[in-house]
């Protein structure tokens, strides 16, 4: 994938978390493909700088900023670097995220059940709380887009825990559209359904069982490429979508139709 300044990103400085594997790099590239300086943000720091150096040598603009969405001072630091490498914020794609399944409630130690909620709600929290001050600072125009799940509406067979966090993730979305949308920055989310990544295939790993389960729900019966997810983001983040905020955006292959 090449870059191409007439992208519809083009000319854009995107924020994308979780950036290390799965739809956080697949959204890297594309983002970068479509015009967009990315500053890419996930803990495992070898991997973004290897992401980085592929977007780069397509012809791309990326910085990798190694940190955890859980700290707000990591947060910070990527917003802050973003702004001091490009010159200001126009985008976020808030992805980084942390599953668990294939135990019941009262199953889930509280270890498993701190970490749930403080990378799926407190990372979201953590880097909306700087993205949204720097892109009122850039002139009050933005976007936002927030990575929810199918379990965000609906028990799936995800871990009680999972499936709270992710409808706090969309709560927070529609807060923050309705809050932010007068002074001109969009917020939406993502309801991602069945996708081949990193943490999906640690789950399948966990409980093999939960793949049957998994593809017995949707319209399409398969898992989605990375690829495919990153596709919805860029659109969201773009002017494509300029009178679309504050909505929970179904890429699930038909999961959340039937």
């Amino acid at each position: 994938m090449t870059h191409d300044a007439r992208g519809m990103l083009d000319g854009r400085v995107a924020l994308i978390t979780g950036a290390s594997s799965g739809i956080g790099a697949a959204a890297a590239r594309l983002f970068a493909a479509e015009g967009a300086a990315v500053v890419v943000m996930a803990r495992r720091a070898d991997r973004l700088h290897e992401l980085v150096a592929g977007i780069r040598a397509t012809g791309g603009r990326a910085l990798a900023v190694a940190g955890d969405v859980t700290a707000a001072q990591d947060a910070e630091r990527a917003v802050a670097a973003a702004v001091e490498t490009f010159g200001r914020l126009d985008a976020a794609f808030n992805n980084a995220g942390y599953a668990t399944a294939g135990a019941l409630l009262h199953e889930v130690d509280d270890a498993d059940y701190a970490r749930t909620m403080d990378v799926n709600v407190g990372g979201v929290w953590n880097c909306m709380r700087h993205q949204l001050p720097a892109m009122l600072a850039s002139g009050g125009a933005g976007a936002v887009v927030n990575t929810s799940s199918v379990a965000g509406t609906v028990a799936t067979g995800a871990s009680a825990a999972y499936v709270a966090a992710k409808h706090a993730v969309i709560g927070l979305t529609k807060a923050a559209a309705a809050e932010y949308g007068p002074r001109g920055i969009r917020v939406n989310a993502l309801v991602v359904g069945n996708t081949m990544t990193e943490m999906m295939e640690q789950v399948l790993a966990d409980g093999p069982e939960l793949e049957q389960a998994f593809l017995a729900r949707p319209v399409q019966k398969r898992m989605a490429a990375p690829e495919e997810v990153a596709q919805a983001a860029a659109w969201l983040c773009s002017d494509r979508s300029s009178f679309v905020t504050g909505a929970a955006v179904p890429v699930d292959g038909g999961w959340t139709a039937v």
